[in-house]
Order: C-alpha cells, then structure tokens, then sequence
C-alpha cells in the first residue's frame, strides 16, 4: 500500500529548481516551462500559489504554469513523470482552506487560463448542454447561459466564485441538491488528464470508471480539463423566502418533510442556517434573517423559554412574469403546514441571476471589512440526519453558542441523489445534514483567535468520532493514513486501487496529503545498479 505523505506546516521558501532524475538540473528554459510560464517574475508568481483561502498553510511551489489547453495541462504532467521527486497540483480560484490545491517544491498549474471559451451542445430535440473548461467560475457559466441563451445548470453552490473544475473533484452542494442532487450528479461527460499525463474523454458510458473516480476524486486520479454540464431554461424570477424556529427538533422535522416530497409539490430549494438569538450580533445575531435588507426583526415573537440558538429556514420558489399571478397563493400553500414562529417569515422577489449571486455581496462585505483576506478556518461536516439532533444540543448550543463570526449553515439532503460510484464520501443513511461552519476572523483578532478556531473545530470532530456519529468530513483534509482509511471507509480499497490505476506515481495533487510520490521506474532501476 502507498503510504501516506506528511506536509510540514508553515513550510518557508523552497529551492526554485526542477531535478529530473540523477542529478542533471532541468533547464529553467525547458519547452514546457517556456510555453507555459507567466510573464511576471517567477518567484512573485509561485508565491501566488502558496497560499490559499484558508490562509493557514504556506507551501511554495517551483513553478506557477498557466496552460491553455488540456495539451498543456498533460506536458506538464508528464514533465512530472519523468523526474524523481516533481508533483503537480490544479489550483481553481484558490479557494481551498488547508492548502489542497499547492505542491511543496512542486508545479501548480493555473487552471483559470485554461481554454477553450464555452460552448452550447444540442444533444437532440430540445436538451442542451454546455462545455466549460474547468478553469471557469460558476458565476461566469451563470452569465454566460442565461445571457446567450436563456438557460442554465440546475444544480449550484452557494458561493460562484468557484471554478467548474474544483467543485467536481469535491461534491458541490447547494439548496438545490436535495431535488436534482449535488454538482458532481448533474454532468455528463468529462475531458481528464490522469497521472501518465494521458488525456481522455469520458462519461457514465465510456471510460466509465475514470469519469466516477474523478467526480468526488480529490483530483488523486486526474485533473479534469473540460466538463459538460446539462441546461434547462433558465426561471426568470425567484421568491425568497426565510422563517424562523425557535425548537431545532420542528426545525429538522419540517426541513426533512421538505426535502423529501415530491417534485411536483416541493420548493426549488430548501437551505437553512442557525443564528444567536442576539440582538447585539450584526454576523450571526436577529439582523442576519430579514430579507430584503432593513426590514424589521420583531424579538416579541420569540417564546421566553427560546434558547441561545435559534433556526432559520431559507426557501425558494422559481416563477416566470407569467406565474406571478399566483405564487403568492402557492407560497401560502407551501409555508402553511410547516410550525415555523408566525410573524416571522421574510419573503423576496428577485430575479433568478440576482439571487444565485447572493453571496457575492457577503464578498464585497467582507473584502471591505478585510475578513476577505484573513484565514479562514472553515469546518465542513455531513453529519446522519440521526445524529443532527445530539449535534445541535451539543455542538450548536453549547460549543458554538457565541457563533463564529460568519455563517453556520444547516440543511438535509439526501443520499439517493449521490451515485455510490462516485469517489466523493457521503453518510449511509438517506437523510444527512450539511454543516458549514464558515468562520471569519476580524484582522484585528489576531492569530489568537484562529487558533482558538482551530482547537475549536478539533473538539467538533473529537466530539464527532467519540460519539460515534454517522459523519463525513466535506472537503477533508487528514495527515494519517487510519484517518483517510476512515474517511472513505469500505470504499478505500477501491480509492486506492484507482490510485494505482490512473495516477501509480502519485503525481496528481499532493496537497491532499494522501499518496506520497513514488520515483518512476527507471530511476528506481538506476539507483539499484
């Protein structure tokens, strides 16, 4: 078995060479890097790509390659192969939180100049598709569908300003994952670069095991280059609406009873997240529910016997000019069986685009704020919808009782909408929550206060595995091989085996901390003679 790598933390600046195997150094002028190398300064560049969103680790790449074409992506690959000790990771728009997306003294490759542009597929009758190269923001996919052609994907996450390429290699969940399922079930064929620096096209029909093991796949068996994502038309208007509970046992009930009815009498998206029952909290407190923006929270509708945390449903319905007519009856409808506080529930009307975008002001929030560019230990957990409740008295109300400075999201989804062969690591059960714990630390707390964070989210976990939950880290990041074994459970004899087959070098994203490099064979020939 390959064992597992161990990246030193806090890692400074790292030798700027390339060593191919024996002792030859790699021409800084190679092909490869030639073609592909930014104009700036390379050392200005490479540490570009030794950081990330997370802000907390710091590994310094040899080169930051920007390709423009698959082709590219597999020079460089195969580059890699043919030195000793050299890997390759894929970076997105560098929103990864432990470092994921770099290479120690490696090559980290820009995926947001790959090309080719997007471009619709007709795929008989009236069904659509779209190719995008995976280097695209999911907020440029939106612009460009809707724009050109009126239609759109129907599954999403709540931030766009992620690339096609990373949401795929993790899961993708949005509100709307409990209807059409996460992002890596709603597309159709892939173009992936595996680890020998072989480029190929594959889908649920061909090269069907290369197309599931990357879907969830951590980029550990290939990076993929292109993805075909299915369209529908596009609604042109959205009712948003939020409710608020006061007991999390109505909360998860009427959340369950939701996400499990059918098509056909069922929201277009179903999401929720706790807040403090504060008044005092601009962040996490009353003035985080009401939508649109100013209108007013009444703390008298609140039971006295409330507790510190208190819950807030978020739902929407997708509507035409046309239908606008009734929606306020079918929103009526809707909301009437469910035991949200009466007099408080908020609703919205905003276009389709306005309201995938919602979270790209919380951006410019934060970016005024500098929040934007301090760490940002975010825990990311799916947790059995048998184990919510235990989590809620637990970690919501006790651990997490002053809130986080940022979102705490908590939502169910369902595990029939996740194809088991996928790579991505899901609970067992049919209904299991979400949990976003989406920390944001003032530049004026310090490094303090990320480490209480830090500690914070350790106790979490702690809690998790001593309680024996039914849980999954979303997004994971484990340094031991016991926690990677335990993280894909039953199905790591098969992750490991894909391993062997699409990348046996262990080439592909080393940030992961899963596999470690492993010389190829003719430097292993060379130093047995």
């Amino acid at each position: 078995m390959m064992m597992i790598a161990y990246l030193e933390r806090q890692q400074q600046q790292r030798q700027q060479r390339l060593v191919p195997d024996g002792d030859v150094e790699l021409d800084p002028d190679h092909s490869i890097l030639r073609a592909l190398d930014s104009d700036a300064t390379g050392d200005v560049v490479a540490a570009a790509a030794a950081r990330d969103f997370g802000g907390m680790v710091f590994l310094q790449p040899a080169r930051f390659l920007r390709p423009s074409s698959a082709d590219d992506v597999a020079g460089a690959v195969v580059l890699a192969s043919r030195s000793s000790r050299l890997t390759v990771a894929a970076r997105g728009n560098g929103h990864s939180v432990c470092g994921q997306a770099m290479a120690d003294g490696g090559i980290v490759l820009d995926m947001r100049t790959l090309g080719p542009a997007m471009e619709i597929v007709r795929c008989g009758g009236t069904a659509a598709a779209v190719d995008v190269p995976a280097g695209a923001l999911w907020a440029e996919v939106l612009s460009w569908a809707v724009r050109n052609h009126g239609m759109a994907p129907v599954s999403w996450t709540d931030y766009l300003g992620l690339t096609v390429g990373g949401t795929l290699s993790n899961g993708g969940i949005s509100g709307q994952a409990f209807r059409h399922g996460p992002q890596v079930a709603n597309v159709t064929e892939l173009e992936v670069v595996t680890g020998d620096g072989e480029r190929l096209v594959c889908s649920p029909s061909s090269a069907s095991d290369l197309f599931f093991a990357v879907l969830g796949g951590l980029g550990q068996f290939g990076f993929i280059t292109r993805a075909r994502i299915p369209l529908v038309p596009a609604p042109k208007m959205v009712r948003w609406i939020r409710v608020v509970y006061g007991a999390f046992d109505e909360y998860a009930r009427d959340a369950e009873w939701l996400v499990t009815r059918d098509d056909s009498a069922a929201f277009d998206y179903v999401e929720g997240f706790v807040f403090r029952n504060d008044a005092s909290d601009p962040v996490s407190g009353w003035s985080s529910v009401p939508i649109p923006p100013g209108s007013a929270f009444d703390p008298a509708r609140i039971p006295a016997d409330s507790s510190p945390i208190l819950y807030c449903l978020e739902l929407a319905l997708h509507y035409d000019h046309i239908q606008a007519d009734n929606v306020d009856e079918r929103a009526k409808e809707m909301l009437r069986p469910l035991r949200y506080l009466r007099g408080l529930e908020f609703a919205a009307d905003v276009s389709y685009v306005e309201f995938l975008s919602r979270v790209g002001r919380v951006e410019e929030e934060a970016r005024a704020s500098g929040t934007w560019a301090t760490p940002h230990p975010w825990l990311n957990l799916l947790v059995s919808s048998s184990d919510i409740a235990d989590f809620d008295r637990t970690v919501f109300k006790r651990v997490l009782s002053r809130g986080i400075g940022g979102p705490m999201l908590v939502y169910p989804l369902r595990r029939s909408k996740w194809d088991k062969r996928m790579s991505v690591a899901v609970p067992d059960g049919e209904l299991f929550y979400l949990v976003a714990l989406l920390r944001f630390v003032t530049p004026q707390a310090g490094e303090a206060a990320v480490k209480e964070a830090v500690a914070q989210n350790q106790e979490i976990l702690s809690h998790c595995r001593n309680k024996g939950y039914d849980f999954k880290v979303y997004i994971p990041h484990y340094e031991s091989e016991a926690d990677w074994a335990r993280h894909f459970d039953g199905d790591w004899t098969r992750f490991i085996e894909r391993k062997r087959r699409y990348d046996p070098m262990a080439i592909l994203s080393p940030g992961q901390t899963i596999f470690s490099r492993a010389r190829p064979p003719a430097a292993v020939a060379a130093s047995a003679s």
